[in-house]
């Protein structure tokens, strides 16, 4: 039942692209009035009823915040909802967790209101690259969960783990690998640079991407699935059909914990580390209370809760949560990750998806 429960959970975190503790919140941050309520939007089904449940109950005691909570749609149906709200002064919902390429398209029209860090101390528990900023440098988006991709192999198989990306690309793999259909999230693209170019320059021009996509085309042989269904491939993993490919980890590593025959590993390269940020509606006139709301998340005592409860990684230093590491290796991992280039999704998305089915899908 867990496993089916965040195999949904990580479903609704894929598609959108993609938490009690001290009495004091921080200085700048005081306790808000009773009966005062915020609206927050987060990805339905399980995980919106894990943060109704788990988080926050334990947030409106201690705030006297009451938290309305709203699912929001996948896709860019939530951003598209928000600016036309927006541009009537109203706003669906105070606080939403937004996706990093619909944080890059709101701030074409300014959706998301500018963060003030000094009403945000715990802040700086945040790892920096969870720090979202427009062009100029101002704040406009908090590092609310994040989760990982890996590469997962079946133990019958194959009785030692593979160490790196590039064992996708054996010639002894052929017909062996499940990989995402899409370019927007599997990020292969970044692992295929990260493992053979290893040029951050590169994924920036056309010219690069199609240098990156003709190396990305040569394991095609070795693709049994391109896969849009996590089940699909996930079910293919564990019987040893599909014993290779790309999968999260997290639900790897449930697999592995009913008794599958699964492994997740952390390439040399590094696993590929998505996330979501949490951002203001700038029609929200909430805006003390939804600084109250994000300060509170970033705490490391909220982002271990999450990571114990929910399965997401925590966005806040591995040095100050109380993980075990066990605990955090079931969700996370301590080395450089990889980082999805989503300038690269958001800007150049119709050329990207036209010449990524000619090269590697078709």
């Amino acid at each position: 039942m867990t496993h089916t429960i965040l195999k949904n959970r990580r479903r609704f975190l894929a598609q959108s692209a993609a938490l009690v503790g001290a009495a004091s919140l921080g200085s700048g941050i005081g306790r808000a009035q009773a009966a005062e309520t915020l609206t927050v939007a987060t990805y339905g089904g399980y995980f919106e009823d894990s943060f109704k449940n788990i988080i926050y109950p334990a947030f409106t005691e201690e705030t006297g915040i009451e938290i309305v909570s709203v699912p929001e749609p996948t896709s860019d149906a939530w951003l598209i909802q928000l600016e036309t709200a927006a541009r009537a002064n109203s706003a669906p919902a105070d606080v939403s967790m937004i996706a990093q390429n619909a944080m890059l398209k709101g701030q074409s029209t300014e959706l998301w209101a500018p963060l003030d860090l000094e009403k945000l101390p715990n802040h700086t528990s945040l790892t920096p690259d969870f720090i979202h900023t427009y062009s100029d440098g101002r704040v406009d988006g908090i590092g609310a969960v994040a989760w990982y991709l890996t590469l997962v192999s079946n133990t019958d198989v194959y009785p030692e783990a593979p160490t790196s990306w590039a064992e996708l690309w054996n010639p002894d793999n052929e017909d062996s690998l499940g990989l995402m259909a899409l370019s927007s999230n599997s990020f292969l693209l970044e692992i295929t640079n990260a493992t053979f170019f290893k040029d951050p320059e590169l994924l920036q021009s056309e010219a690069g991407i199609e240098k990156v996509l003709a190396k990305l085309a040569e394991l095609k042989p070795n693709v049994a699935l391109w896969y849009r269904d996590e089940g699909q491939f996930q079910q293919a993993l564990q019987s040893g059909e599909i014993p290779m490919g790309q999968y999260y980890h997290d639900v790897a590593g449930l697999a592995a914990a009913d008794g599958h025959p699964v492994r997740s590993t952390f390439p040399i390269e590094g696993g590929v580390r998505d996330s979501g940020c949490w951002a203001i509606s700038r029609a929200s006139s909430k805006q003390e209370a939804a600084h109250t709301f994000i300060n509170y998340m970033c705490r490391p005592d909220i982002q271990a809760t999450l990571a114990r409860k929910v399965g997401t990684s925590p966005t806040v230093k591995r040095e100050l949560l109380d993980l075990s590491d066990e605990e955090f290796a079931s969700v996370s991992s301590a080395d450089t990750p990889i980082t999805p280039v989503y300038s690269m999704h958001n800007e150049r998305a119709d050329w990207l998806n036209q010449v990524w089915t000619e090269m590697v899908t078709s």
